[in-house]
């Protein structure tokens, strides 16, 4: 028998996780609330080309945002720090990184541009600001044919190489 696992607080979808987690983490302090309006509410998107381009002008922060497993199966973009989507940090971490960070846009990146669409959008309607969706991501699809496929550069996406880019971008 399957154990029935209950929740003061009923999420019927990711997007309504990630607004809970958000809400949770305190999304509002004020270094957030004095950003400029209309960039709390606009999401900039970009290729896999110009996102590199961006990131090595050091304009952007560039973001992976998929599984482990993902990165290790696939490298990971050039200059590009993982935070996993699903992890307990994942939204106080990308706070971090925007209040660390605030002359940068976060560019987020996934497998195809369907996840990153889907954050972004959620994060921009709580008035996260100075975010770019990559919307093709990294293999690409309906949204471009990736980074991969452009044969843009890539790093391996082992644990030790993960740890190391986001120790260096989070404090």
């Amino acid at each position: 028998m399957r154990p029935v696992v209950t929740s003061a607080v009923k999420i019927a979808s990711r997007r309504g996780f990630l607004g809970a987690m958000i809400a949770f983490c305190g999304l509002y302090t004020p270094v957030l609330a004095q950003s400029d309006t209309q960039s709390g509410t606009t999401v900039a998107v970009m290729s896999a080309p110009e996102a590199l381009s961006a990131r090595r002008a050091g304009t952007i922060l560039l973001i992976d945002i998929r599984r482990p497993e993902e990165w290790a199966q696939t490298g990971v973009a050039e200059g590009a720090v993982g935070l996993d989507m699903t992890s307990d940090s994942f939204v106080s971490d990308l706070i971090t990184l925007r209040q660390t960070n605030p002359d940068k846009a976060l560019a987020l990146i996934c497998r195809t541009g369907n996840r990153t669409g889907h954050v972004t959008s959620v994060l921009a309607k709580q008035g996260f600001p100075g975010l770019v969706d990559v919307r093709e991501g990294m293999v690409g699809g309906r949204n471009g044919p990736g980074w991969l496929t452009r044969g843009l550069p890539i790093y391996a996406g082992t644990a030790g190489n993960m740890a190391a880019a986001r120790a260096a971008l989070l404090p």
